[in-house]
């Protein structure tokens, strides 16, 4: 696809017509698309143009009825025909909250806190204290293998249900 001097004159030519850039790239053919009609007017900076000619007069549209109180529709009576007459209207029902079983906070005494060396693999990862501070150590308790790297007060405390983590960022 090349733009010849006739092409680029008759592009002239039918955007100063009015006529549509798919238009103009089926009169064109051979391979020129209608983004590429686009960029060509873009290029050349053509922007004026006559209105395209329309095929017929434009129709006028009909007069909105004016309401009045005794046309207006009722939002308490619903018009219900066929069927459905007597269907019920779907309520969406939540589901009552939940009393949140509140975590215990955890006592682990100093003795069996430990060190990165002395954590084994059956043992609670969770970090307790700043990692810069010598006092740093993990929690130590009894993680079972195969369940996570942390006891199950921490595993709760980690892992949250996604829906109670959205619910916490809506409200």
């Amino acid at each position: 696809m090349s733009w010849t001097d006739e092409r680029v004159e008759l592009l002239r030519k039918l955007w100063l017509e009015g006529l549509s850039a798919s238009q103009i790239a089926s009169e064109l053919s051979n391979g020129i698309t209608r983004n590429a009609v686009i960029g060509k007017v873009h290029r050349l900076g053509l922007s004026g143009r006559a209105k395209a000619p329309t095929q017929a007069a434009p129709r006028p549209r009909p007069a909105k009825p004016v309401r009045t109180a005794s046309s207006a529709p009722r939002a308490h009576a619903p018009i219900i025909r066929g069927n459905l007459a007597f269907a019920m209207a779907p309520r969406m029902m939540e589901a009552p909250p939940q009393p949140k079983a509140q975590l215990e906070e955890v006592v682990i005494p100093m003795s069996e806190r430990v060190t990165i060396m002395e954590l084994r693999e059956s043992m609670c990862r969770w970090p307790l204290g700043d990692p810069a501070s010598p006092d740093f150590r993990y929690c130590g308790a009894d993680s079972p293998i195969g369940e996570g790297p942390y006891c199950k007060y921490h595993a709760r405390v980690a892992y949250q249900p996604a829906q109670d983590r959205r619910r916490a960022r809506v409200r």
